[in-house]
């Protein structure tokens, strides 16, 4: 009867506990693409392994064609990743516009971890110029990307390198800004620094 009683109430208190692990780890489930740039970590350990991880940092959500950046405290039961070149990691939303999921390959498998970000949708999007991090109009940045078939949600993470046409190099010299009317353009994911 012991045994019974335990058995409820286990079962009863099971049925309320929160899932935080029941996220889905198949990538094909996350059809958004976030860029992470940077991110300030707190890493807590138990018995030399990593426990928990939690922090704020900055990136750029790509949802149906449009980069947004976003401003974002996260929660991890791995160290959180950032973005190398122009990798993107495959996101969902938990609460839209309000907590997104992202999925983060474990190293050297083929296995995944899920990492939770309560965010903050910006105007505008992040780009990085010479290390540091900027912000730049999104019709500018999409400008950049239709230029450079850089589609991460559609499988182009790599940006196609043009060269200009008929354009003298004095019009942006090097160390200038460029301008959304100069053939060159920004490197809007660069690594982080």
């Amino acid at each position: 009867m012991r045994l019974l009683s335990a058995l409820v109430i286990f079962a009863s208190l099971a049925c309320f506990a929160p899932a935080t692990h029941a996220e889905s780890h198949n990538p094909a489930d996350y059809p958004l693409r976030i860029h992470i740039y940077r991110r300030n970590e707190t890493t807590f350990y138990h018995n030399h392994q990593t426990e928990d991880a939690k922090g704020e940092g900055r990136a750029n959500l790509f949802e149906r064609g449009e980069p947004k950046g976003i401003d974002f405290q996260f929660e991890c039961d791995t160290k959180l990743q950032t973005s190398s070149g122009y990798e993107t990691f495959p996101a969902k939303w938990r609460k839209p516009g309000q907590e997104l999921v992202i999925l983060q390959q474990q190293f050297g498998k083929t296995s995944y971890d899920t990492c939770r970000l309560k965010i903050l949708v910006k105007d505008f999007v992040y780009v990085s110029h010479n290390g540091n991090l900027t912000t730049e109009p999104v019709d500018v940045f999409k400008q950049w990307m239709a230029k450079h078939d850089y589609d991460p949600e559609r499988g182009k993470n790599t940006p196609i390198r043009t060269t200009p046409e008929n354009t003298p190099t004095a019009t942006n010299p090097a160390g200038a800004a460029p301008s959304s009317s100069s053939t060159a353009s920004p490197q809007p994911p660069a690594p982080p620094q």
